[in-house]
């Protein structure tokens, strides 16, 4: 997947859990920003990565 995609993907679902908690769903919410959190975490993981193979040491 597209590094763009991704970037997108996790601001939908971040949005879509700050919508959830506004309307109350709390367990729902609080799902969906531990899904984005996580997901954020791993694709800056993989930029990070990505960007030492391309570094001269």
């Amino acid at each position: 997947m597209n590094e763009l995609y991704k970037d997108v993907l996790v601001g939908v679902v971040f949005a879509t859990g700050l919508l959830g908690f506004i309307s109350g769903e709390f367990i729902i919410s609080s799902a969906l920003f531990a899904t984005a959190a996580v997901a954020s975490n791993v694709n800056l993981n993989s930029k990070r990565e990505k960007a030492e193979h391309y570094v001269c040491k």
